[in-house]
């Protein structure tokens, strides 16, 4: 199979699927080879693949991570101890920023996003005084385009525009963030499982990246 051609196979979601109907210790145990076998190592594979992708597309190598499917349920009042999805994140490598690129396979759809979770202190001020200035102007219009294709971002978590910035600036919205992470679903599980994966992917980096780009 060419690389261009690689896919998830039809297990994966399969697997997903049965591990959230049946999310506790003894089934899991029971089938932990089909989670080695269809889940752990083409995720693996997946992820080597796509640093390639987002080195042709930045320029630069990316480290990979992907998310462990045991859940850290001491803080959680939901106690189901495995995550019925596939998460993995791509930092450049030698970067000092916390600003990269997102996978999401579960069991409703596939989702690629791009950004950062949360700004550390410093950022969150610098980003705040391009919003507010002719940087932010840019910003809007990228997001703008972005919409306008499909994706998405998260409601801010602040209700108010913190001081010292108007509370009606015409990027008030973006003002209320503390983190801009961008999304595009790019459709239903099947997609990962068919032989375009990696050209979905493709598209949908290439349509986040102006907002990574702007961020970094």
């Amino acid at each position: 199979m060419a690389l261009n051609d690689w896919h998830f196979p039809k297990e994966t979601v399969t697997f997903l699927r049965a591990l959230r109907k049946n999310n506790d210790r003894k089934w899991f145990n029971a089938n932990k080879d089909r989670y080695e076998r269809f889940v752990k190592e083409p995720a693996e594979i997946f992820a080597e693949l796509m640093i390639v992708e987002l080195e042709q597309l930045t320029g630069q190598p990316h480290k990979p991570k992907i998310f462990r499917i045991y859940r850290d349920v001491r803080f959680s009042k939901d106690k189901t101890p495995y995550n019925s999805h596939i998460h993995m994140t791509f930092y450049p490598i030698g970067g000092d920023g916390n600003i990269g690129w997102f996978f999401g396979l579960n069991t409703d759809q596939v989702t690629l996003g791009g950004g950062t979770f949360r700004f550390e202190k410093d950022e969150l001020e610098a980003y705040r005084k391009r919003v507010a200035g002719s940087d932010g102007e840019q910003l809007a219009e990228i997001l703008e385009g972005l919409f306008a294709k499909g994706g998405r971002v998260n409601d801010p978590p602040l209700k108010r525009v913190p001081k010292p910035y108007e509370q009606d600036h015409p990027r008030a919205e973006l003002l209320k963030r503390k983190g801009l992470a961008v999304w595009k679903d790019i459709g239903k599980p099947s997609v990962a499982t068919s032989g375009n994966l990696v050209e979905k992917c493709d598209e949908a980096f290439a349509e986040i990246k102006p907002v990574v780009d702007w961020l970094s």
